[in-house]
């Protein structure tokens, strides 16, 4: 029997329903909250994991899709050894580049996993551990973020890979309302796929506009 559930969103969206298909919740992944990051670093801090602090760091950052998180190779993100501050590559989904900041913490933290690996720039920066696989794969990838939220207390069915590329994406929106820049740091070719992905109903739209005054 398929159940349906209410769960909380990023915006005021209280009217979206989630579903429970086979015993796993579908449809759209919340974003993480601030004090949610904190504690997914500061855990994997803790515990030294290089490589899962330096992929975490990075997807927050990046905002990039599963696909192309784990895809990325030294060349892209770092030049003569040294971390770039920006990185862009070519989006497998759109074919359409995309670009993204890189913070001084991810890339301490991307440093170290280049050093720990002896990466070299043409070398996958998040290898996997199977030798059929040259790099970590997005099954992969969605089981380390449902162990990473599970550490904190969160239920693991309710989150997934997109609520990390979600994550920034969601907080800059709602500090600054700015569709157009979410839009572009997210690669979404229309206006329209942004406010799907986001959930924006008409309700923020108002709450926006009512903050201007003329």
């Amino acid at each position: 029997m398929t159940m349906e559930i209410i769960t909380e969103t990023p915006f005021r969206t209280s009217t979206k329903r989630r579903r429970i298909t086979g015993g796993k919740l579908t449809g759209q992944k919340p974003a993480l909250k601030m004090k949610e990051v904190w504690s997914i670093r500061a855990r994997l801090e803790l515990k030294k994991r290089v490589r899962d602090l330096a992929l975490f760091n990075l997807a927050i950052d990046s905002k990039l899709r599963a696909c192309d998180l784990t895809r990325l190779k030294v060349e892209d993100i770092a030049a003569g050894g040294e971390v770039k501050t920006r990185g862009i590559i070519v989006q497998k989904k759109t074919g359409r580049p995309v670009q993204f900041e890189i913070t001084e913490q991810t890339r301490n933290a991307v440093r170290a996993l280049m050093s720990r690996h002896l990466l070299r720039s043409s070398d996958f920066l998040f290898q996997s551990r199977l030798a059929n696989s040259p790099h970590l794969s997005t099954r992969q990838y969605a089981r380390i973020v449902q162990g990473w939220v599970a550490s904190i207390g969160l239920n693991p069915a309710t989150y997934g890979t997109h609520s990390l590329r979600r994550t920034k994406a969601a907080l800059i929106y709602r500090k600054t309302g700015n569709l157009r820049a979410v839009q572009l740091l997210l690669g979404h070719t229309k206006l329209e796929s942004t406010v799907r992905y986001l959930g924006v109903e008409v309700d923020d739209a108002i709450a926006i506009s009512e903050g201007v005054d003329l």
